[in-house]
């Protein structure tokens, strides 16, 4: 290997300590290991302004002695079997094309470095997880919000700001350039004379569609020709609708090309939007309501429209189902942290992925800049006592799914009845109620306020919340009577069924058991109420049977 490498190695090993830009290491220890360090020196990188960093195996990590390294990264293993470097390179995201270089130093040790680039627009992840280093350590990114803030504020060039070279006013279609004129008028009533008057590139100009008069791809893509998607390779720029019935089995389905300021409507279009009718409680009268929002389906539709990552290569895909189910698909990461933190904070964001795309939106009135509208879609389905939207962030995608009907079983949806919760309490109950994980510091806020019962990996309502809603069968069934019922029921059927085996005791219990705890739970209860009874007299127990001790 070159002197150059050998040279950098030196300079590196002469600072006095480990920092947030190098990281270094004597043998290999595991290959999630590698993948947590490279997110987190690709991060590091960004927030100092520095166009790499550096994992250096072979050195000393106190000292920065060079001792070697016996890590042969080309033949060197993941999990599978799969080979290291292809492995890691697939749970990066977004890619990053590390380098991987060996050298022999001049007094013959081995040492491998890896050269990490900066993260550039978003914080880079290793198995979906981003990581960050401070000082010396490796830490999640998540723990820093701060610091991934400005991750995110350095955001790549936009990809929708982009001039379309040699694209012209012909490539866009005259009724979507209509439809534009009509609503940048709308949004802009104050100007309707002066607007009248623009001609199509002053319009095109002032809308933020095209830039000195030259076309960009947020105009191909909101006003451009079916023919003119060319502009926009490597983009899909395809929106897809599919109709399943209650057995997920595609039933139809529709491409929607360009342009998709006229799209929207015609998606929207397709989706069977039927009057859905329920009695409230405590009235005679039913209530008659949409299944769907219209506002629900187009600010969800246009979202994925507005922060679609184009350079993915996805197309924006909306599934409905005939048991009253909608599911918007887009390709990319959720910028903000969670959709808690939208929520929470119900401002405008400081970052868009596609800056200009979404400014045009805004102008013609597709999107607004108040930061509101994922808010108000939980208000909407809140008022109408359906479900909470369903987020699910995973795999560089995001999914929202919305349910247009009224579900009782859901104890969480009848929570917004209770005037004294926020919107975030009946998100984080809605998630109990899901047996999704939540974090520490909203679990002791919910037990603070009595909300909840339980231990973490089986928590329920709490009473309190159950008798308010009336839901006191739902609570009964989630977390079950007190031991002392259990055991006597398990005396009873002792002395009736007296002697009988265990597997014929739990069968008979299991059932009867709190649905917040799994079977294996569910086991161990039972062996905890048998040894209690036992010490307790009421029972006797040979070998495997068990025996009433009235004959």
């Amino acid at each position: 290997m070159s002197k150059k490498l050998s040279d950098l190695v030196s300079h590196l090993t002469s600072s006095s300590r480990e920092h947030e830009l190098v990281e270094f290491k004597h043998n290999f220890h595991s290959a999630e290991e590698i993948g947590q360090d490279l997110s987190a020196l690709a991060n590091s990188a960004c927030l100092h302004n520095t166009e790499q960093a550096y994992l250096v195996f072979g050195v000393e990590n106190v000292t920065h002695k060079i001792i070697g390294t016996t890590f042969k990264p080309y033949t060197k293993k993941a999990k599978g079997n799969e080979d290291l470097i292809p492995w890691l390179t697939g749970k990066l995201n977004p890619k990053l094309a590390f380098k991987v270089d060996v050298t022999t130093m001049e007094s013959g040790l081995e040492v491998v470095v890896f050269t990490v680039p900066a993260a550039l627009g978003s914080p880079v992840t290793f198995d979906n997880v981003s990581y960050i280093r401070i000082d010396s350590y490796t830490k999640r990114l998540s723990e820093y919000p701060n610091e991934q803030a400005k991750i995110w504020r350095k955001q790549a060039s936009d990809w929708s700001a982009v001039i379309c070279d040699g694209a012209t006013i012909a490539d866009l279609s005259p009724e979507a350039l209509a439809t534009a004129r009509i609503l940048f008028t709308a949004k802009n009533p104050n100007l309707a004379d002066a607007i009248a008057l623009w001609d199509d590139v002053t319009f095109l100009n002032k809308a933020k569609l095209s830039i000195n008069g030259k076309l960009t791809r947020t105009a191909i893509l909101l006003l451009g020709l079916p023919e003119s998607e060319h502009y926009l390779s490597p983009a899909n720029p395809t929106i897809t609708w599919i109709l399943k019935d209650a057995l997920n089995k595609e039933k139809d389905y529709q491409h929607f090309s360009l342009p998709w300021l006229l799209a929207v409507s015609e998606v929207y279009a397709k989706v069977r939007n039927l009057k859905y009718r329920y009695i409230p409680e405590g009235s005679l009268f039913p209530d008659e309501v949409d299944q769907y929002d219209p506002y629900i389906i187009r600010e969800a539709l246009n979202n994925c429209i507005a922060h679609q990552d184009y350079t993915l290569g996805g197309k924006i895909v909306l599934v409905e189902t005939e048991d009253a189910t909608l599911t918007f698909l887009n390709s990319g990461e959720f910028i903000p942290s969670s959709v808690e933190y939208v929520i929470e904070t119900d401002a405008p964001e400081q970052k868009y992925r596609n800056k200009h795309l979404c400014n045009a939106m805004v102008n013609l009135n597709m999107i607004d800049t108040i930061g509101s509208g994922i808010k108000r879609m939980f208000d909407i389905q809140r008022k109408k006592f359906f479900p909470l939207p369903e987020y699910n962030i995973q795999n560089h995608k995001v999914q929202v799914q919305i349910i247009g009907k009224l579900l009782d079983i859901a104890y969480a949806r009848k929570l917004a009845q209770m005037p004294d919760l926020t919107l975030s309490q009946i998100i984080l109950l809605d998630k109990i109620q899901k047996h999704q994980p939540i974090d520490t510091n909203d679990l002791a806020e919910l037990r603070k306020k009595g909300l909840v019962e339980g231990r973490k990996n089986s928590l329920s309502i709490s009473s309190t919340v159950a008798k308010q809603t009336n839901l006191r069968k739902n609570y009964l069934e989630l977390r079950g009577l007190d031991d002392n019922h259990y055991k006597s029921q398990l005396v009873a059927y002792i002395d009736k069924f007296s002697p009988t085996k265990r597997a014929d005791i739990e069968a008979y219990l299991l059932d009867k058991l709190p649905q917040v705890l799994d079977e294996n739970q569910k086991r161990n209860k039972i062996k905890n109420l048998l040894q209690a009874i036992k010490k307790e007299g009421l029972v006797k127990v040979s070998g495997k049977t068990w025996i009433s001790i009235n004959p």
